[in-house]
C-alpha cells in the first residue's frame, strides 16, 4: 500500500477514534482549592494568557491549587498584556489601527503593577489616535462610543447619538446627564457612566465564564466596580474560581484564530509566534469563512517543517504512554481506552510515523477549542 494512502488511513482511524470525544462530561470537583489538571491548567492560561502553558509552565503549575496560579498571574504583565489584545481586539483596533503610542504601550505594566485600573486603561485606548482613525466622523465615531463602552443601541437612543455628535464637533450639550462640549468630553462622560461599568464588566464575564451573567450578582459587582475600579482583579480571579468557570472548562469553546496559532506554535514549536508570523497567518485565515482546510495545511507544513522535536518511532519504547502524553497535553484530557487502543494499534503500522500521530491530534476538532 503506498506510503501517503496508508497515511491517510491512519489519520482516517485516528478521526473515528476520536469522533466521539467532544462531548464527554470531564466532570470537576467544584472547590476553589483544589489541585490544576491538564483541562483546567490549559483553560486558565488561554483566558489569561492566550495560550496554552509552556512546558515550564506546566511542570511548575500542574497539580497546585488554582487559586495560586490566579494570585501569580494577576499580577504579571503577560496577563495584563493579553487583556490589552483582547480590548484592542474588541474595538478593532488591529494590523494598520493598531495604537503605537507610548500611552497605550505601557498599559500591561501599569495594571500589573496595579498603577492603573481597567476603566483608566480603557480610557487612554479610546483617546488614542487610532481609535478615532478607526471611527472617523461624528456618526460612526459617537455610534461606537454608545454601543461599544456603553451597551446602549442607538435606534432606541436617538437623542444621546445627536446631543453626543454635537459634542464631537464642539457644541455644548448634556451627554447621558452630563454637561460637556468637545470630543474628549464625551470620551469622559461615557467612561465615568454607569453604563460603562455595567457593559464592560457583563462583557469580561461572558469572554471568561462564555455565559450571561447573573442579573443579581451582575448588579452586585457593577456597585463594587463603581466604588473601586481595582476590584476588577478579584473579580477575575472569583469568575475563575468558580462553578461557572468549571463548566465552562467542561464545554470548550471555539477558538479565534490568534488563540489557535499561538496555541500551534506554543504546542508544538514551544515557543509563542513572533507578532509578524502571528499577524501574517491570521490574516491569511481570518479573510476565510472556513478556517478548517487552512489550519490543518499550516499545521503540517510546521511539522514537516524540521523545528518540532519529536523522537524517533524506535526512541519510543512506550508508544501507549507516549501517546497518553500528548493527549493530555494537548487536549487536557485522557484518552479512552477506545482511542488509546486504536491509536496505538496504528501507530505500530510500518509506515506510521511520530508526525502522524501529533498531526491526527492537532487538526482534529476537539484541539480548535479551548
Amino acid at each position: 500500500m503506498p506510503v501517503a494512502v496508508l497515511v491517510l488511513s491512519a489519520l482516517g482511524c485516528f478521526a473515528s477514534a476520536l469522533g466521539g470525544v467532544r462531548g464527554q462530561d470531564r466532570t470537576t470537583e467544584a472547590a476553589p482549592a483544589r489541585a490544576l489538571d491538564d483541562a483546567a491548567l490549559r483553560a486558565a492560561c488561554f483566558d489569561l494568557l492566550g495560550r496554552p502553558p509552556l512546558e515550564a509552565e506546566r511542570t511548575a503549575w500542574l497539580g497546585r491549587a488554582r487559586h495560586e496560579f490566579l494570585d501569580h498571574w494577576l499580577g504579571r504583565r503577560e496577563t495584563w498584556s493579553q487583556w490589552v489584545e483582547e480590548q484592542l481586539y474588541y474595538f478593532f483596533l488591529i494590523d494598520n489601527f493598531r495604537p503605537e503610542n507610548e500611552r497605550v504601550g505601557e498599559l500591561p505594566q501599569l495594571l500589573a503593577a496595579a498603577k492603573l485600573d481597567v476603566r483608566s486603561a480603557i480610557h487612554r485606548i479610546a483617546l488614542s489616535p487610532s481609535f478615532d482613525q478607526r471611527n472617523p466622523g461624528a456618526d460612526t465615531f459617537v455610534t461606537v462610543v454608545m454601543e461599544q463602552l456603553n451597551g446602549l443601541r442607538v435606534q432606541k437612543n436617538v437623542r444621546e447619538l445627536e446631543v453626543g455628535k454635537a459634542m464631537y464637533d464642539g457644541h455644548p450639550g448634556a451627554f447621558l446627564g452630563k454637561s460637556g462640549a468637545t470630543q474628549a468630553d464625551l470620551l469622559r462622560i461615557a467612561i465615568e457612566d454607569r453604563s460603562f461599568v455595567q457593559q464592560l464588566v457583563a462583557r469580561e464575564y461572558r469572554r471568561i465564564v462564555r455565559t450571561e451573567p447573573d442579573k443579581t450578582e451582575l448588579a452586585l459587582n457593577v456597585r463594587r466596580f463603581q466604588r473601586d475600579p481595582a476590584v476588577f482583579r478579584a473579580l477575575l480571579r472569583e469568575w475563575m474560581l468558580s462553578e461557572a468557570w468549571d463548566a465552562r472548562v467542561r464545554s470548550r469553546t471555539s477558538a479565534p484564530n490568534r488563540i489557535w496559532i499561538a496555541a500551534l506554535h506554543v504546542d508544538l514549536l514551544g515557543r509563542e509566534p513572533l507578532p509578524e508570523e502571528s499577524r501574517r497567518l491570521r490574516t491569511a485565515l481570518d479573510g476565510l469563512s472556513d478556517t478548517g482546510p487552512l489550519r490543518s495545511v499550516l499545521a503540517r507544513v510546521l511539522i514537516d517543517s524540521g523545528q518540532v522535536r519529536l523522537p524517533e518511532k524506535a526512541q519510543i519504547e512506550d508508544p501507549t504512554q507516549w501517546i497518553a502524553g500528548l493527549f493530555t497535553r494537548l487536549l487536557g484530557r485522557a484518552p479512552s481506552p477506545a482511542e488509546l487502543r486504536t491509536f496505538v494499534t496504528v501507530f505500530h503500522e510500518p509506515e506510521c510515523r511520530p508526525h502522524t500521530v501529533l498531526y491526527a491530534l492537532v487538526t482534529h476538532p476537539e484541539y480548535q477549542t479551548y
